[in-house]
């Protein structure tokens, strides 16, 4: 009886134990944690997020030999073929401002609806994805620039991210 209760106990304490153990989601620790807020990384195409990250995670070390005393900023450029980002930093290494251009990324749905809608026997020829992102505004702003094309007739359009016409 005597073993019975102490087995009982000893699996009583071991199962406090396993309940003690936290296992943490992938956690990313940044200074530029607003650009991270912003910036919506789960569902951007795979070129924007290989650029936005590399943002992120630059040394801002690097940053000494890029510094403007005048304005107390450094410009950092990053770019592929398909896009670039232009980022403006501050001398702690915080991302002030961004300007982002992509070249014929997957459209959000809404904006293929919104064109399909509207125009609907046009085909997508060419689409320019733009972000502004500053660091004193609350959102970020994305405009899609979509060239069209019916027969020999072209337009371009300008939507947001939620398909609207601009």
């Amino acid at each position: 009886m005597k073993k019975l209760l102490l087995g009982i106990f000893i699996f009583g304490l071991t199962l406090q134990g396993n309940s003690q153990t936290i296992e943490l989601a992938n956690t990313v620790i940044s200074t530029n944690y607003e650009y991270l807020d912003a910036i919506d990384l789960d569902n951007a195409p795979n070129l924007v997020k290989k650029l936005e990250t590399a943002i992120l995670n630059f040394d801002k070390n690097d940053l000494a030999k890029l510094y403007d005393k005048e304005f107390e900023i450094y410009e950092v450029t990053f770019f592929v073929p398909e896009g670039k980002i232009v980022a403006i930093f501050d001398k702690e290494g915080k991302i002030i401002r961004t300007t982002e251009k992509y070249n014929n990324v997957k459209l959000p749905q809404e904006v293929l609806q919104a064109i399909s809608k509207r125009y609907p026997n046009w085909g997508i020829v060419q689409d320019n994805y733009l972000i502004k992102y500053h660091r004193t505004q609350d959102s970020i702003e994305q405009i899609y620039r979509v060239k069209i094309k019916n027969d020999n007739k072209t337009m371009r359009l300008k939507t947001d991210e939620n398909g609207i016409f601009l």
